[in-house]
């Protein structure tokens, strides 16, 4: 259109005249002596086409407003406009009194909903994930599975802190996806297996997925993907404490000190007694009389002062500064003996029967535990025998086992995830 402006005639091209006989073919071209009209008449070219009206400014290329349309059906309807200066807006004409009415007008979205649909949607008769979880006697706080007992085969509720993760991260899709909860069972509803049995139900297409608290495991993976963890896992031994009769003993009030502190202890008592009367009888009548009297009076003063309850009076400075570094002694002595006996009395000490798992192996008597159907199963056997393992169900069971301890064939330790 701007060449068609200025007309084809009026053309003219300068030819470069080289100097050289290895020019290229490029050098031959001719140079338009037309191009600044033609960008004058490029610049004022407007026309309305498919996209819109076609326009520059200052060089630029000015956007259109586009009508946005609701689709329905073999049908349409405007429900507003967009414009470069106010973006979405329902009329084009805009009313600065109103700023608070909608941008767009009503939607009508497939189906003929007015709600704004979550996306893509699997029709009730397509087909549902299954999901499989675990059945379980023990431990379910994090799946647990009550089923109905008129049929014993559907369940009833499936519940659990696996199953309320697992419900949130697929509310938080983009999508909806619909899925049933399918339990790992037969159809008397006992458990169908270990944990590693119902994830290779995955990989053989049994279930499209699984909700349980299974561990992300190597000879796992190389069947499944794992979902990021979403709680930590690790294996830990649970050992009963020493046993603390002693505690009860009426002569408990002596474990704070140790014997050799008692007999220091009262040997400074009597040596600052000595030093005291020393320093005090010939200038102090408190400290005079008979022999007996003397010496009563001497370590009567110095275990007063555990009290501070010591009635003589002192004029030596050397005794009063005796008597100053010997009450600081006898405070830090008092409280520290306070603290430890509170502590004995009311801080149960944990003292585990075993520390680790080298010692429980080198004893081959002890038995040790572990929950049914989980992998910890397999790596106890590993390490120990057969025969010194013994599986529980639940908590309770597993709190009885121990309480029994290994005296009466059941497992004194405990390994669980």
């Amino acid at each position: 259109m701007a060449v068609e402006e200025l007309g084809t005639t009026s053309f003219v091209f300068q030819t470069t005249i080289s100097s050289t006989n290895s020019s290229s073919d490029l050098e031959t071209l001719g140079v338009s002596q037309n191009g600044y009209q033609l960008s004058r008449s490029l610049a004022r070219t407007k026309f309305r086409g498919l996209a819109g009206n076609f326009s520059f400014d200052n060089g630029q290329l000015q956007s259109s407003i586009f009508e946005i349309l609701n689709v329905i059906g073999a049908g349409a309807r405007a429900i507003g406009f967009w414009t470069p200066e106010n973006g979405l807006v329902r009329n084009l004409i805009i009313n600065s009194t109103n700023t608070s009415a909608p941008n767009l007008g009503f939607v009508i979205w497939p189906g003929e909903h007015g709600s704004i649909p979550k996306g893509w949607e699997i029709p009730t008769n397509g087909k549902k994930l299954r999901v499989g979880v675990p059945v379980k006697d023990g431990f379910t706080e994090f799946v647990k599975v009550v089923r109905d007992n008129s049929t014993n085969t559907t369940p009833d509720v499936i519940t659990g802190f696996c199953i309320d993760v697992f419900n949130a991260a697929m509310e938080g899709l983009p999508y909806a996806v619909t899925y049933d909860f399918i339990p790992f069972a037969f159809s008397n509803g006992s458990s169908a297996g270990t944990y590693d049995d119902l994830v290779y139900q995955v990989f053989l297409g049994d279930y499209d997925a699984v909700a349980a608290d299974s561990t992300i495991r190597a000879n796992r993976s190389l069947y499944v993907d794992f979902t990021l963890p979403y709680t930590e896992s690790g294996v830990v031994m649970v050992v009963p404490m020493k046993d603390k009769n002693w505690i009860k003993n009426a002569w408990i009030f002596l474990k704070p000190l140790t014997w050799d502190l008692w007999l220091a202890s009262f040997f400074s008592f009597v040596f600052i007694g000595f030093v005291v009367w020393l320093l005090e009888h010939r200038v102090n009548e408190d400290f005079r009389g008979p022999p007996t009297h003397q010496v009563g009076t001497g370590l009567w003063f110095s275990f007063s002062t555990m009290v501070f309850a010591q009635r003589e009076r002192v004029v030596s400075n050397l005794s009063r500064f005796v008597v100053i570094v010997w009450v600081f002694v006898v405070l830090i002595l008092t409280q520290s003996y306070t603290a430890s006996l509170t502590s004995l009395l009311t801080v149960q000490k944990l003292e585990p029967t075993y520390t680790n798992i080298s010692h429980l192996i080198s004893n081959t008597k002890e038995y040790v535990g572990c929950l049914d159907g989980s992998f910890v199963c397999d790596l106890l056997q590993q390490r120990f025998h057969a025969s010194n393992i013994r599986k529980y169900k639940s908590a309770q069971e597993c709190n009885q086992l121990l309480i029994n301890g290994s005296q009466n064939g059941e497992p004194l330790t405990k390994l669980q995830t």
